[in-house]
């Protein structure tokens, strides 16, 4: 079976209606031979708030040391979102094979007239994978309700209610009581209490129907207290969390054993709104519970909340992604979660208020327009599924509360076209009403357009099968694919446009075998530069947001020509071509060089050898990154790197500081450093305050550990592309934290949770890192995966030169090097390759 089958085969159950019960997806559950028994699953419920509060719990209990699964709904582009593992989503494998196991059993289901839903598919589909990855806890979102939730077949160690409003009241009732009674359901078997949100007649009824009930408020009457002490950056907001805890209180409440001296927490989220203050409470009283079943019970430190809670980003909540202008993105789909929408956006300051506006049928549509602030312009859309509601109806809904300027659109990336031409620089543009709509946003805007190499058929062949295309596309196209190709996704309307145009004008389009509508499809579009140019001109008169496409296409081609008129105001060692960056490790335990410069005095005189061999950069670490590596503390870190970089900070070279911690990046630029390079891909938010704050360049690497763990095997369905998503997605939480992206170096990770075969292929591949906008490094010297041609680190000289000559070929931007003398001639070779004259000037 290939993946574009077995997605299409899950997104077509999408047909069949849900219906009250989980036998179904426990006979699926069953039938596979019941995956999931040794894992503890968390299951979180709610109206508004179930996504953020599992991605805060799953972020804490990761923090906290433990492999952790995690399952939510909907996904914004890709089905893999929904199923992550340590942060990473399903690989296209792994779906493929679970659907070739369970296909033959649902089709006689069907037959049987018992088909299963979509849902409870793809919720079997998590839990067996949790299961396969051995993972020690699984947080699941329940998709609706909670008592007839295909999430319900599991019994979770701990388990909360969020909130509680009217929601699909054909299914779950038209009262707030018959509603917190089916959410009721999924409260622990066990002795552990129901965490919960809610107040007023949906508490009474969750402690009618749950039994014991742990409650977060922020009145100060609820058993855990939080506060939201407001937003404190564009991005973070602050908050507190405190209980009594359980050696302290004598009111009978069950708290968490991990909090028995009591919780007074302060820490920043990556998250904004006061209801989010109350989901950081929820999700760390879960993580408390969670380690109460666990039996070699801990505790949860202070420093582990506040970095499990910060470091939990959720695209598409109150996600800002511009300040100029103001841009907005939020997935609130019931008037409730509109209301704090609003209230958010209340804290910000802004001209004109400009709303792109999409909805689902069933949604409350008028009563979600009167908690919106008022807008000066609003376009509204119809996100590409057929749930939307149609844009003329949503357009009246905002005509009735007496909005002038009101747009019926159609496609959600057209109008999110239409809005930048009438927002200025201070105004704020609002994308909300469904998370699908948002999805179609995020997508428009964050899109990759890859340049791909293809110099045979064979690279062809890999490229067009790494779409997932068919086998008869392949064969068909793999011939014609062999100069300007560019690898993008779109919607099936933009690719059904493509697919049409691009042929015509003699280009050759070919699309995943994906077919559903709604969901994003996989384009490999080849051409040579003129049917490009023709293709791009016809684009600029289509809808669907093809203009924007157009546009991205021709940027990335080069068809606009070089229109910027200005050099940079600082000139950068890499701005001239490929930079050298020597590495002076000031520690004991380098793989390489460990101890060659640990004394200070040699240390420095290290570094102006360095400069003398034609470094353009020096990067001075004090902690080894290499596979079991003993970790550095803060002071000493401090201790071994600031006097060198104070005394080598005047030689005519840029100084990086290599590492992972913000206080030793600080210490390190008030001692003269230029650039800081963080290994972890700027995980830290602290470190990205530091670096939007002191405005230095920053080296953003991929990496799954650091230090590299040993024997670790990460599963990559292509690791250029998951590699390259993955930097996207940090890319934009960097933007987020002010950090534009012209200060922003990429490193794909050589040798960091890569097999020595797959950092090979990034090497080959680097030309694709173009896609990001961004200078790229590569750090390759002396490592591991030359061991199968050169064992020994001391032997691997020869090797690394190449690699360099290699890498600076394919585009590289700086080569991280221990050797910089030999590695200075490598890149100076291909300097003389791409311009022969240089050599005489």
């Amino acid at each position: 079976m290939e993946y574009h089958d077995a997605v299409d085969f899950l997104f077509d159950l999408r047909r069949f209606q849900v219906r009250p019960g989980i036998e179904s997806a426990a006979a699926l559950r069953a039938e596979l031979d019941d995956p999931g028994s040794d894992i503890r699953f968390v299951q979180v419920a709610g109206s508004n708030g179930k996504g953020s509060t599992a991605k805060l719990t799953e972020s804490v209990l990761r923090e906290a040391g433990y492999s952790v699964g995690l399952y939510t709904s909907p996904h914004l582009e890709t089905l893999n979102e929904r199923i992550q593992v340590g942060g990473r989503p399903i690989t296209d494998r792994a779906i493929t094979e679970f659907v070739e196991r369970v296909k033959p059993w649902l089709i006689d289901r069907a037959a049987d007239g018992e088909p299963l839903t979509f849902f409870e598919v793809v919720t079997l589909l998590g839990i067996w994978y949790f299961d396969r990855q051995d993972v020690d806890i699984a947080v699941l979102e329940v998709g609706l309700g909670g008592e007839f939730d295909a999430t319900s077949i599991v019994d979770p160690v701990a388990s909360c209610v969020t909130t509680v409003s009217l929601e699909h009241t054909s299914v779950l009732g038209d009262t707030i009581e018959e509603i917190a009674a089916t959410k009721a359901k999924v409260a622990p078997t066990s002795e552990t209490p129901l965490v919960t949100g809610a107040s007023g007649d949906a508490l009474a009824t969750l402690r009618a129907d749950a039994g014991d009930v742990l409650t977060v408020g922020t009145d100060g009457t609820t058993d855990v207290t939080v506060g939201y002490d407001g937003r404190v950056t564009t991005t973070e907001s602050q908050i507190s969390v405190a209980m009594p805890g359980s050696d302290t209180d004598d009111s009978g409440v069950s708290y968490p054993a991990a909090f028995a001296d009591g919780l007074d927490l302060s820490a920043r989220l990556a998250l904004l709104g006061e209801h989010q203050a109350l989901n950081a409470g929820i999700a760390t009283t879960l993580a408390g519970q969670v380690l109460d079943s666990i039996e070699t019970q801990t505790t949860l430190s202070t420093d582990t909340l506040q970095r499990g809670l910060r470091n939990a980003h959720w695209p598409g909540r109150f996600e800002v992604l511009d300040t100029e202008p103001l841009t907005i993105f939020d997935g609130a789909h019931n008037a409730d979660a509109i209301a704090r929408v609003a209230e958010t956006l209340s804290t910000f300051e802004y001209d004109d208020l400009h709303v792109v506006f999409g909805a689902m049928h069933d949604k409350p549509h008028a009563e979600m327009v009167a908690a919106l602030p008022t807008p000066d312009s609003v376009i509204t859309c119809r996100p590409n599924l057929d749930r939307a509601e149609d844009p003329t109806v949503l357009a009246r809904c905002f005509e009735t509360e007496g909005i002038e300027s009101v747009t019926a659109g159609e496609a959600v990336a057209d109008a999110i076209s239409e809005a930048e031409t009438r927002v200025g620089p201070n105004d704020c543009l609002l994308v909300t009403g469904s998370l699908f709509a948002v999805g179609e946003a995020r997508s428009a805007v964050t899109r990759l357009d890859i340049p791909k190499r293809v110099d045979n058929t064979e690279t062809a062949t890999e490229i067009l099968n790494g779409i997932h295309a068919t086998a008869a596309d392949i064969e068909a196209s793999r011939e014609d694919t062999v100069h300007r190709t560019i690898a993008t996704r779109v919607d099936d309307r933009q690719a059904a446009v493509l697919q049409e145009r691009f042929p015509a004008l003699g280009g050759d389009c070919v699309s995943s075998g994906v077919t559903t509508p709604g969901e994003r499809h996989e384009l490999i579009l080849s051409g040579t530069l003129a049917e490009f140019r023709a293709l791009t001109t016809e684009l600029e008169a289509c809808a669907f947001g093809l203009p924007a496409i157009a546009a991205d296409l021709r940027e990335q081609l080069g068809l606009d020509g070089d229109e910027s008129s200005s050099e940079p105001p600082e000139r950068r060692p890499w701005d001239d071509g490929t930079a050298v960056m020597g590495i002076l490790n000031v520690t004991p335990d380098s793989f390489y060089d460990g101890g060659d410069f640990f004394d200070r005095e040699a240390a420095i005189e290290g570094a102006e050898a360095l400069v003398e061999e034609g470094a353009d950069i020096i990067d001075i670490g004090g902690e080894s990154t290499r596979p079991g590596a003993e970790p550095v503390s803060v002071e000493e870190e401090i201790d071994r790197v600031v006097p060198v970089i104070d005394a080598v900070a005047e030689l005519d070279v840029a100084i990086s500081i290599d590492t992972r911690k913000a206080a030793v990046a600080e210490a390190a630029l008030d001692a003269g450093a230029d650039i800081v390079n963080d290994v972890t891909g700027l995980d830290d938010s602290a470190m990205r305050e530091l670096v939007a704050d002191r405005e230095v360049p920053v080296i953003l690497m991929h990496s799954i550990d650091a230090p590299v763990v040993p024997g670790k095997e990460i599963d990559y369905d292509d690791v250029v592309e998951d590699v390259l998503g993955v930097l996207n997605e940090r890319l934009i939480l960097a933007e987020k934290a002010g950090i534009p992206r012209e200060r922003i170096i990429v490193d794909p990770g050589l040798g960091f949770g890569k097999t020595s075969a797959e950092s090979f292929e990034l090497l080959d591949r680097l030309g694709e890192f173009a896609a990001l906008g961004c200078p790229v490094l590569v750090g390759h010297s002396r490592k591991s995966m030359f061991g199968a041609i050169d064992s020994e680190p001391d032997d691997r000289l020869d090797a690394t030169v190449a690699a360099t000559a290699l890498a600076a070929e394919r585009g590289a931007d700086i080569v991280r090097v221990h050797d910089v003398a030999e590695n200075r001639d490598a890149v100076d070779v291909v300097a003389a390759l791409e311009d022969p004259d240089s050599v005489d000037r």
